[in-house]
């Protein structure tokens, strides 16, 4: 297991680009299982779960290939056997991203067997949508036992109109991929709207899909018999451009974010402005100046400003803990209310233990009273409950007195590409520690 070692206090400047983004290349990889043709993916992130799911990839048939212009997939060999198999299985349930194939293997191969997932520690992720959505498409589950996994069956799914439970990113894009094969015309209502699912969409029609709707609640889908080979990029990481923006309110002293596909952050920078951070948008970069103080905005009544999440266009639950480390230091107070995970807000403790004054009122809210910068967060060991807690952890290290370290960085591994080479690239002083 391994650890940082952080020296806090160290300003940092100069430009930084963000990665692709990691949840669009769980989906997208996984649409490859849709045809036997090769597609081309641009701009994939070099982090654990992308690469474990690649490695899956190939396991099951997929003939991977790195190329100068991205990485080739093509699904024409599929080892059916070992898609039944335990080891196969157990792989599956390692990475949550895995279960992104069961839509494109229920669609193309008439089965998929499923179990539980991996993936963070943030509380029940249930995937009741996915198999909700499955279902209306006709297809049927068997419980075996001895194996305690889920066999998914359909000899071909059927197009249905189907409102879903709650606009789930994960559940919207794989019900897409088992529907893009269906006979008939698929309707989903209340359908998350992310611009990953529609970096999805359009993907999926560039290899013959008939999808419309996209960017709105309302997709419809009309069924075709098979898909063909595209070449796809994917979006800068949204996520990881907000966290760098955090880290620049923190403990920047001028950073330029370059490439972040500006139209595609949806109120992410709006929300960091709520806090008093100054964004200047030059082009297709964001600059954060260097600010020795920023000032909590309040709402037009006097009353105190609550960040809460929301399904997109609404603000995304994996920025909250970063937004929460840079209220620390702001002038002010903020209600921060997570609203779609009961676990993620446990993190806040590991703040408190380094002199931030937040309450934590209940599993999903927390009250953040900010220092204003007069009181510096001290150093502590700490470990990395999940990827976006770690992260946020990580800023607040940087910006401590002393030095910290954080165990269990896989977790950050998992989404964030070489993240210690490339912040003390920008002077930082972060040691990885094995």
């Amino acid at each position: 297991m391994g650890t940082f070692k952080i020296e806090g206090g160290h300003l940092l400047s100069g430009t930084i680009t963000p990665q692709g983004a990691k949840n669009e290349a769980l989906q997208v990889i996984c649409a490859t299982l849709l045809t036997g043709e090769a597609v081309t993916i641009q701009n994939i992130p070099n982090i654990r779960d992308v690469n474990n799911l690649i490695q899956l990839l190939s396991d099951i048939g997929v003939k991977v290939t790195k190329e100068a212009r991205g990485i080739t997939f093509q699904a024409d060999a599929l080892k059916l056997e070992y898609l039944q198999s335990d080891e196969f299985v157990n792989k599956c349930a390692q990475l949550r991203g895995s279960v992104m194939m069961i839509g494109p293997l229920l669609a193309r191969m008439g089965k998929a067997i499923v179990t539980k997932p991996g993936g963070d520690k943030i509380g029940r992720r249930r995937l009741d949508t996915h198999f909700m959505g499955f279902k209306a498409l006709g297809a049927k589950f068997r419980h075996i036992e001895e194996r305690n996994v889920y066999e998914i069956s359909a000899r071909r799914l059927k197009g249905t109109y189907m409102l879903l439970d709650e606009a789930s990113v994960t559940g919207t894009a794989n019900i897409i991929m088992a529907a893009v094969l269906a006979e008939g015309t698929t309707t989903i209502y209340n359908a998350a709207c992310e611009p990953y699912v529609q970096q999805l969409c359009h993907m999926l029609n560039r290899m013959g899909a008939h999808i419309s709707g996209i960017g709105s609640n309302l997709l419809t889908i009309d069924g075709v018999n098979q898909l063909h080979g595209t070449d796809h990029r994917l979006l800068p990481d949204m996520i990881e451009v907000g966290s760098f923006i955090g880290m620049a309110a923190i403990c920047g002293d001028g950073i330029r974010i370059k490439d972040v596909s500006l139209n595609n952050l949806g109120i992410i920078p709006e929300s960091f402005r709520r806090l008093g951070v100054k964004i200047d948008v030059d082009g297709d970069d964001l600059f954060i100046p260097r600010q020795k103080h920023y000032v909590v905005e309040s709402f037009v009544d006097g009353t105190i400003m609550t960040l809460a999440d929301a399904p997109w266009p609404g603000l995304t639950p994996d920025l909250l803990s970063v937004l929460i480390v840079v209220a620390t230091q702001a002038r002010g107070s903020v209600l921060f209310h997570q609203k779609m995970f009961e676990s993620r807000l446990f993190f806040v403790d590991k703040l408190i233990d380094m002199g931030a004054q937040i309450i934590l009122c209940d599993p999903h809210r927390a009250v953040v009273v900010g220092h204003d910068r007069k009181l510096t967060l001290r150093a502590e060991r700490m470990s990395s409950p999940d990827i976006r807690a770690g992260i946020a952890l990580l800023i607040a290290a940087m910006g401590a007195n002393g030095t910290s370290l954080i165990s269990n960085i896989e977790q950050i591994d998992r989404g964030y590409e070489h993240i210690e080479e490339r912040l003390n690239a920008l002077g930082a002083r972060i040691e990885r520690i094995n």
